[in-house]
């Protein structure tokens, strides 16, 4: 994937999570919305610091997983 349709997808992902978010809140306060991200994307995409300051501005939590094995790698808050 190249660099500029992995920032469009991202900013995709990151509206209907905002989006998602806010409705979920509105009907249950107190549940906690996860982004769900493949390991490897987190290992390389996430690290750019856009993205990571992205990820810091609106106070997104992520869970990564590996694709694969169909399980949950890591819980990040």
């Amino acid at each position: 994937m190249s660099p500029a349709s992995a920032i469009s997808e991202f900013h995709t992902a990151l509206g209907q999570f905002l989006n998602y978010r806010f409705a979920l809140s509105e009907q249950d306060a107190e549940r906690k919305l996860y982004l769900a991200v493949p390991n490897d994307t987190y290992s390389s995409f996430f690290a750019i610091r856009l993205v990571q300051n992205v990820i810091q501005t609106y106070g997104l939590k992520i869970i990564t997983y590996n694709p694969d094995l169909e399980v949950i790698v890591k819980w990040i808050k």
